[in-house]
């Protein structure tokens, strides 16, 4: 069975599928291309196999698996779709390797047989598991938490179990969103993922729409390849434009390249061709080590709901949201769903900080936005108020809950809006939010180059003269 019938296969059944349980299920198959560079990963092919597929689809990534393990005994294969199943069911009939597909949940499935000490374990895992949050009341997060797993997505909970499923030295593949290597919630995964494999293999896609372009997901993935039980060594990193993998190119890469040592939020970095020379010529100093800060805005609009005034007065605080900027410049008041302002009260003090020069940057951009990081400067001559109130969909780079200098405030800014930022903000964040904890764990210039480039940056600069700006600080 060739790649052109796999795919003809694959977008057959995925035009059949109800959109509305697709989008509730997560589910997105796989390029026969991806398919088969995801099976060439397995690095012992002639191992007597026995191949855990868990969200099978129609079965290309199975496929692709046992064109590679010549000496493949056993697949089991779970799917819950119904008709998925009768396609996965044809196509691996073709083959002569015994197989099973369990028309059940996975993660109940697997949390039972993990509690109870039943079923098979694997020497080989393929996935391209679902994509959707688990609530936090919800069952699947009940289930997860007997056998130790603490996570919060759908594609998550199948990695964790499968590690778990899997004997001491198994390979462990999988084509998942990047949203794992950074931010507080996928904390507790990544030390589960650190703490039983090692990570062999990573490959970027360096086009955000082309990994699953027939579904139009506009989503950062990469393809994670493990070895569990095995001692860590260096990991090769690759990238290819696309699915097709024509341009494909790689490197190794010293693990502490991927994981900084001391990094207590183990972020993993995907280290790019061109960002060690930028990382350590450029961005050198914590914001400890600068004496700033960065917390996200304290100001949660509904829980003072009571206070919310559409125009501001003389006597109420401004509260400062993310449509306040347009094309980088501030526009306040301005008419909005939202409130303008806050009327005062010795209650909502405690979420002020004073008038002063403030660098914000939004926690979520649009997935269309070019860059990942969108700086801007909150002069104190542009709000009429000794208190301001930052909404919650901030992060707001301070000093002791107070306001930066001026230079500090435009060089930050300066260096926040550059394209060799957003390069190195990339090397460990796949997804659109951006998270006060990100910033914090992020370097950046000292004080003297930062006060040097706030001398010369105003927001009506071009991107090139940012980016030059900041190419002369090296």
């Amino acid at each position: 069975m060739n790649n052109a019938v796999i795919d003809h296969i694959r977008l057959e059944a995925n035009s059949k599928l109800d959109p509305e349980r697709k989008s509730q299920l997560g589910q997105f198959m796989t390029p026969s291309h991806i398919a088969e560079f995801m099976a060439s990963l397995f690095t012992n092919p002639l191992k007597r196999a026995h191949l855990l597929d868990a969200g099978a689809g129609v079965g290309s990534l199975a496929i692709s698996a046992i064109k590679i393990l010549k000496n493949l005994r056993f697949i089991d294969a779970w799917e819950i779709d119904p008709m998925l199943q009768s396609y996965l069911g044809k196509n691996l009939s073709k083959f002569k390797v015994p197989y099973l597909i369990h028309d059940s949940d996975f993660i109940q499935d697997a949390v039972m047989h993990l509690n109870k000490g039943i079923g098979s374990k694997f020497t080989h895992v393929i996935l391209n598991p679902p994509y959707k949050k688990i609530n936090s009341n919800s069952l699947y997060r009940h289930l997860l938490r007997e056998v130790g797993i603490e996570t919060v997505n759908l594609y998550t909970a199948f990695v964790a179990l499968s590690i778990l499923l899997a004997v001491k030295g198994a390979e462990i593949v999988a084509i998942i969103p990047r949203s794992f290597c950074n931010g507080p919630y996928y904390k507790p995964f990544r030390e589960f993922l650190l703490n039983k494999c090692s990570i062999d293999h990573i490959h970027i896609f360096e086009s955000r729409n082309k990994a699953f372009g027939d579904d139009e997901v506009l989503q950062e993935n990469v393809i994670l390849k493990l070895s569990k039980g095995i001692r860590q060594k260096s990991v090769t990193i690759s990238s290819s434009h696309d699915a097709k993998f024509i341009d494909y190119k790689e490197r190794i890469v010293l693990f502490s390249d991927i994981i900084k040592p001391n990094d207590n939020e183990l972020f993993i970095h995907i280290p790019t061709n061109t960002d060690t020379k930028t990382v350590a010529g450029l961005f050198s100093h914590s914001l400890h080590e600068l004496s700033l800060e960065v917390c996200t805005g304290p100001v949660v609009d509904f829980r003072l709901k009571e206070h919310w005034l559409n125009e501001p007065s003389k006597s109420s605080i401004p509260i400062i949201y993310p449509h306040h900027f347009s094309q980088g410049k501030f526009e306040y008041p301005k008419h909005h769903k939202k409130p303008n302002a806050l009327r005062f009260s010795p209650e909502i003090n405690k979420w002020l900080m004073p008038n002063g020069f403030y660098v914000v940057v939004k926690r979520f951009s649009a997935k269309e936005e070019k860059k990942r990081i969108v700086a801007y400067i909150l002069d104190p001559h542009d709000i009429q108020s000794k208190s301001i109130g930052f909404e919650n969909h901030w992060n707001v780079f301070h000093v002791g809950k107070a306001g930066l200098t001026e230079e500090i405030a435009k060089g930050l800014a300066c260096v926040l809006n550059s394209t060799q930022l957003d390069q190195y903000f990339r090397v460990f964040s796949g997804h659109t939010q951006v998270n006060a904890t990100d910033l914090r764990n992020m370097k950046y210039p000292n004080l003297s180059k930062l006060s040097r480039l706030g001398k010369q940056y105003t927001s009506s600069l071009t991107q090139k003269q940012i980016d030059s700006l900041v190419d002369g600080l090296a």
